[in-house]
This record gives C-alpha cells, structure tokens and sequence, in this order.
C-alpha cells in the first residue's frame, strides 16, 4: 500500500463526516457565507463586488456538492452504486 492510498483510507471517514455535515447544516453555512460577503463588501466600500460574489458562489458551489456527494440519483441519501465494471478481456474482433 502506498503513500497515497494509506492517507485515504485515513481520510475517509473525516469526508464522509464533512458530507454529513453539509447536508446537515448547508442552509446556516450558505445564510454564514452571505453575511460574511456583506459584510466584506460594505467594509472594502463595495470595490471588490464582483470578486467577493464570485467567491462566495464558489464556495456555496463547493458546499453543495459536499451536501449531494452520497446521495443516491433520486435524491434519497446513501452511496450512490458504483458504475459498471469496464468488460475484461481483449475486445471484439471486427
């Protein structure tokens, strides 16, 4: 096991925590995020506008995939299936 594999598997459970969370609390977070915003933009005398806003849909972007992350097509929580395993074995003659 490398490096990089031993570090997700310990990583693991701290995203499905974060996820959890996200799904828990996006509506505080994303009202946080808003206020926040606000209160950049009056402090900066609205300078930065177009900077803070398209920071703060990023991070409202970023927050809602966290929340969707294990939720099944239909909306219904749990992991989503796995995709189809590629077929093995050489392909097809033509």
């Amino acid at each position: 096991m490398g490096l990089f594999d031993n570090m997700k598997a310990r990583l693991g459970p701290a995203k499905d925590k974060v996820s959890d969370l996200a799904r828990q609390h996006g509506g505080k977070v994303s009202q946080g995020l808003d206020k926040a915003a606000k209160a950049v933009d009056e402090r900066t005398k609205h300078k930065y506008s177009d900077k803070i806003q398209a920071g703060t849909g990023k991070a409202k972007d970023a927050m809602d995939r966290l929340a969707q992350k294990d939720e099944h097509p239909d909306g219904t929580p749990g992991a989503r299936p796995n995709p189809p395993a590629p077929p093995q074995g050489p392909p097809p003659a033509s």
